[in-house]
């Protein structure tokens, strides 16, 4: 009997036609200046069950267990996150998908993923394919993921690039963009790990690598 399959999603919440494949679920928001946490409310943006959407897809028997950081207007904090993911590392998750990023390199956020990562704990989180680095892509252990529109609903890519690690679909459920192709890319390893549980996370990249339909970032050609 293969081990149950526990992957963390900090975003704005699930959809309750999720519930059934959702082991757990706590919000994380502002108080003053400290965070507050309780029971998880109805995800008002929509994006959370999306990314809940792409996983569930290629690994329907995985559990999550979901983080909310997001508010009504779509807003977050490095401090919300980092409980975030210290509550995960509590839930015995195997990876976690971080289809965000935020500006600010805060101490607090840097030690969070480091715990995790050292745990051996996968993480994928959103960069964007051009622009500023965001974190928690940005930080060593993480794989960065975005949004590649060569790639089609069963497809990645291995861009190495400076801005990403990865790239998948980037548009589902009707949203696009590096947040959904790191989601995207996030239901392929699940995928992979629902079917061979004993691979280390330096095992399944390379596979990851191995098979992806596209190597290197797209080039444009004149004509």
């Amino acid at each position: 009997m293969k081990p149950e399959l526990r992957i963390g999603v900090v975003d704005s919440g699930f959809a309750t036609t999720q519930s059934a494949s959702v082991n757990a679920g706590r919000r994380f928001y502002l108080n003053r200046d400290c965070h507050g946490e309780g029971e998880p409310q109805a995800d008002a943006l929509g994006h959370g069950s999306a990314v809940c959407e792409a996983i569930l897809s290629h690994a329907p028997d995985a559990r999550l267990c979901v983080a909310q950081v997001f508010d009504e207007r779509g807003v977050t904090s490095p401090l919300q996150i980092a409980a975030a993911l210290h509550w995960l590392g509590g839930q015995g998750v195997r990876m976690v998908n971080l289809s965000l990023g935020v500006r600010q390199d805060r101490p607090v956020l840097r030690d969070a993923v480091a715990h995790l990562v050292e745990a051996g704990v996968l993480i994928c989180a959103s960069s964007p394919a051009q622009g500023e680095p965001v974190f928690p892509a940005s930080y060593p252990g993480v794989i960065r993921v975005t949004g590649d529109a060569r790639c089609r609903e069963r497809e990645w890519s291995w861009l190495d690039s400076s801005q990403a690690d990865f790239g998948a679909a980037v548009r589902l459920a009707g949203r696009s963009g590096a947040s959904l192709g790191c989601a995207a890319f996030s239901g392929h390893l699940a995928s992979m790990l629902a079917e061979s549980p004993e691979l280390s996370n330096l095992e399944l990249i390379e596979l990851m690598r191995e098979r992806a339909p596209y190597h290197g970032i797209e080039r444009k050609v004149d004509v």
